[in-house]
């Protein structure tokens, strides 16, 4: 059998303000491609479909169009819900979708597996909605054994997979679990949801999920193989700048009569580069950069020593598709081993005090000789003035 692992589609998501649907509809319409190229026969969605829990109907529409396509190719679909998704939003239509489209999002189910076949007999999928353990603890009021009610991520994802494991011992034979969450031996660098936690409770451990011969991740926005069995595909498009150097795709994943058989990356197109410049204001305006970038996302970190004057403006004239400007003067908190606190306890004069405020905000560099002029005459006024008072 031959299966296809994607996850963390967020439609609906922008990008610092800037609709990302037609870039996520040309993406899924490649993935849509590459089922119908490599003889795919299912394709799992690993949670966080809509970035929403109130998608708007364009989120809605995207979705169906590509389901329907999926389903086209003669591929069998199956769909579990994230943490963005709401999972009654998006499994309200679950009995009127056409056969072989499946949405998995009921905690109370997650025994049952959807059953496809192939030459060597049924494979069973197993489908783990997110869990939310303040939600899911009022189901499985006591998880067996005389063990308490779960009350962490770790523990919720503890008692699926001994359901999974239960419903595995009921039919033997392969098995693939599908689940959103975080799972330790995760690569922090690989693009984290933004409300990831990864000091303690929130984190799965890798042990959880032994038994099934193939268990497909979401949550994660970079691939991830975290075992031979056990992977994330990431989004299929690029989220976040902290992203842009990871590949976007999909895993293939071939199972033969004794269970997994291999793995395979399927990189998809980016519609758009991401790409983060860094130096001086001027710099990264010099037609070299405009010339090589833009067309792309662009990030511009300018390390000028005092922030410029319309600075995403001038970029945009340059970089229409600039979306993000940060100001990062080069020397930043070095200088003096003085906190700005004590050298404002330490100064004397209003001059000393005004210095110490421009080190502080230029990265080290206080005012320049016109400058100081200018403020000696300012504070010689205000002395002028209250001395008329």
């Amino acid at each position: 059998m031959r299966i296809l692992h994607t996850s963390d589609w967020h439609i609906g998501r922008t990008f610092h303000g800037h609709s990302t649907l037609e870039a996520l509809t040309d993406v899924l319409t490649a993935l849509v491609e590459q089922v119908h190229e490599h003889d795919v026969e299912v394709v799992l969605i690993a949670g966080d479909v809509f970035d929403s829990a109130t998608p708007a109907a364009s989120a809605y529409t995207l979705l169906d169009s590509t389901l329907l396509a999926l389903r086209e190719t003669g591929a069998t679909v199956i769909m579990t819900s994230g943490n963005h998704d709401s999972a009654a939003r998006l499994g309200f239509h679950s009995r009127l979708l056409r056969d072989g489209i499946h949405v998995l999002t009921d905690p109370r189910t997650i025994v049952e597996p959807v059953t496809v076949e192939d030459e060597h007999g049924p494979v069973r999928f197993f489908g783990i909605p997110y869990l939310e353990p303040a939600i899911v603890r009022h189901h499985w009021t006591d998880a067996g054994g005389g063990t308490p009610a779960p009350r962490t991520q770790a523990q919720v994802m503890d008692h699926a997979m001994h359901l999974v494991r239960e419903g595995m011992a009921a039919a033997p034979g392969r098995a693939v679990a599908i689940a959103h969450c975080f799972a330790a031996g995760v690569d922090a660098t690989a693009g984290l949801e933004r409300e990831v936690r990864q000091g303690g409770l929130d984190v799965v451990p890798l042990a959880f999920f032994d038994g099934p011969d193939y268990v497909a991740l979401g949550h994660i926005h970079g691939r991830q193989r975290l075992s031979d069995r056990v992977h994330y595909s990431g989004a299929p498009l690029h989220y976040s700048f902290g992203e842009q150097h990871k590949q976007r795709g999909s895993w293939l994943v071939d199972l033969d009569a004794d269970g997994l058989a291999s793995t395979q990356w399927l990189p998809l197109p980016v519609p758009r580069t991401l790409v983060t410049l860094t130096g001086a204001l001027d710099e990264i305006l010099s037609d070299e950069n405009v010339a090589a970038h833009a067309d792309d996302w662009v990030c511009a970190v300018y390390t000028d020593p005092i922030p410029q004057h319309e600075p995403m403006r001038r970029l945009r004239e340059r970089f229409p598709f600039c979306a993000l400007v940060q100001h990062e003067p080069v020397g930043a908190g070095t200088g003096s081993d003085l906190s700005y606190a004590q050298r404002l306890r330490s100064a004397i004069t209003d001059m000393d005090r005004i210095e110490a405020f421009l080190e502080h905000v230029r990265a080290g560099a206080g005012a320049t000789e016109h400058e100081a002029e200018l403020i000696r005459e300012v504070l010689d006024d205000r002395v002028r003035a209250e001395a008329l008072i």
